[in-house]
């Protein structure tokens, strides 16, 4: 018998059952398409990248305080493959879990995961309230400012950009680049 590989749709479903809250699902979708992105960049396999950025924080808005811990039950109970698994609990490496990013597909995760945000909050406060136009200055600016979206972790994207080896402006650049076809999706489209 195949082990079970979950596909796109099979992801989504999951995401929906556990998740109701539309910022949650459009940063999953943001996740998702910079995850496509660089499985493209590094030709890996898309759709398992895509699957994995999507269901990334499957337990974040109903199990907050076992963020990273509770998913393993819920991926268990959906017969999720172990690789699936170890690489959604390594985006928490050093915050919630100990589990050390240690794949190019986990590492990924891992740099690109708060840096999403950032770059989504970086798009808002611009005249256009677009990714479209967005480029790296204006967001690198905006990281170095601690108070413009507090909650995003400036240390675990500056450790993310050490893990794939890249500095900061061109994962910046990357990432911007991997959230601009989903921009409508992630409600990034603003007035352009």
């Amino acid at each position: 018998m195949k082990p079970y590989v979950p596909t796109r749709e099979d992801a989504f479903k999951l995401l929906k059952k556990y998740n109701k809250k539309q910022g949650l699902i459009r940063h999953a979708l943001a996740v998702e398409a910079v995850m496509g992105h660089f499985a493209h960049r590094f030709n890996e396999d898309e759709e398992k990248w895509r699957v994995i950025g999507l269901v990334h924080d499957l337990d974040y808005e109903m199990f907050p305080d076992a963020h990273c811990h509770k998913c393993v039950e819920l991926f268990k109970e959906h017969n999720w493959p172990e690789d699936y698994i170890r690489a959604v609990i390594s985006h928490g490496f050093g915050i919630c879990t100990d589990v050390k990013p240690e794949t190019n597909l986990e590492k990924t995760l891992y740099a690109i995961d708060e840096l999403t945000g950032l770059v989504a909050s970086s798009a808002l406060v611009r005249p256009s309230k677009s990714i479209l136009d967005i480029k790296a200055k204006s967001v690198k600016k905006k990281f170095k400012d601690k108070r413009f979206a507090a909650g995003v972790d400036r240390k675990v994207i500056q450790q993310g950009a050490e893990f794939l080896d890249m500095d900061l402006s061109e994962l910046i650049t990357e990432v911007i680049l991997g959230m601009r076809p989903a921009a409508e999706e992630i409600g990034l489209k603003g007035n352009l």
